[in-house]
């Protein structure tokens, strides 16, 4: 059976992805940001490497926006293009997908009722493409295949803590159900602490970040009963990002072990925030 041996969690800042793209990321300003990346990109070509990755991550405006917002769409096509954000589509690998998984995805949870949209054609941004070229570099094509898990956490309301664990729980059921034997890892990304605009423009709380990666790691499920407001009022509105490693934490099972961790302030405005888990039994 397939099966569900490591999780990520990363920031997916797109001025990292731009340091990248441009050649920078020796200059000194960026150094400690790729630094905490090194043994993550070790351990993916090696031990780490899996064969699917269901990567969970936000859209800013590229495939979808106010016509139309999925709190969960899964991206079920055979490819996925980098998107334009309006500077021109990042000079990266297209996304090579894998349909049957993703379908498989689709059934188990939506009829562990799960209202789950289904896009077979969309462009995928930053809040993707960046923590594949955190881990995997500049490659001709992506190592990998990968499963996109758009979630909304940019129009009000966005999904609660609790119920992306539990879209976790649900996804690693539906994985262990997938009859063909596959290496899978889940993705969490966004976060962390940061806010964009208003007079709080800026905001990097990074005792509460680091409480955060804490409760990812062991037997505890406090995250998922954080509410809404103190994500708000603790780590600036695009805080709320972090629900989405919570649905990365809920499809590791009962218990966790930490393989890695960095954090670093500040890369752009935020926080970057790293750590890789695996599941403990």
């Amino acid at each position: 059976m397939a099966r569900i041996t490591a999780g990520l969690a990363t920031s997916h800042i797109p001025a990292v992805g731009a340091a990248i793209d441009l050649g920078k990321t020796a200059e000194p300003y960026w150094v400690p940001t790729f630094a905490g990346y090194e043994w993550t990109k070790k351990w993916a070509s090696a031990e780490g490497k899996p064969d699917d990755v269901i990567l969970v991550y936000n859209d800013h405006a590229s495939a979808f926006d106010m016509k139309c917002i999925p709190t969960f769409a899964l991206g079920c096509a055979e490819q996925f293009a980098p998107a334009d954000e309006g500077w021109g589509p990042r000079p990266v690998p297209v996304v090579k997908g894998h349909p049957d998984l993703a379908w498989h995805l689709a059934q188990c949870l939506i009829l562990e009722e799960f209202d789950m949209t289904v896009i077979n054609e969309m462009d995928v941004d930053h809040g993707l493409t960046v923590p594949l070229s955190l881990v995997y570099g500049q490659p001709e094509e992506w190592p990998v295949r990968v499963v996109p898990l758009a979630v909304n956490v940019v129009v009000y309301p966005p999904p609660s803590g609790n119920r992306c664990w539990a879209l976790g729980e649900a996804i690693k059921r539906a994985v262990e159900s997938f009859p063909e034997d596959l290496n899978v890892q889940i993705w969490g990304t966004g976060g962390m602490s940061h806010q964009l605009q208003g007079t709080r423009a800026g905001l990097i709380n990074a005792d509460w970040d680091n409480d955060f990666l804490d409760g990812l790691i062991g037997e505890s499920d406090r995250l998922r009963h954080i509410p809404h407001i103190e994500y708000l009022r603790e780590t600036g509105s695009e805080g709320i990002e972090m629900v989405m490693w919570l649905i990365m934490r809920g499809a590791l099972g009962r218990r966790t072990r930490m393989l890695h961790r960095h954090y670093h302030v500040a890369a752009s405005n935020t926080a970057v925030g790293h750590i890789v888990l695996e599941p403990e039994t």
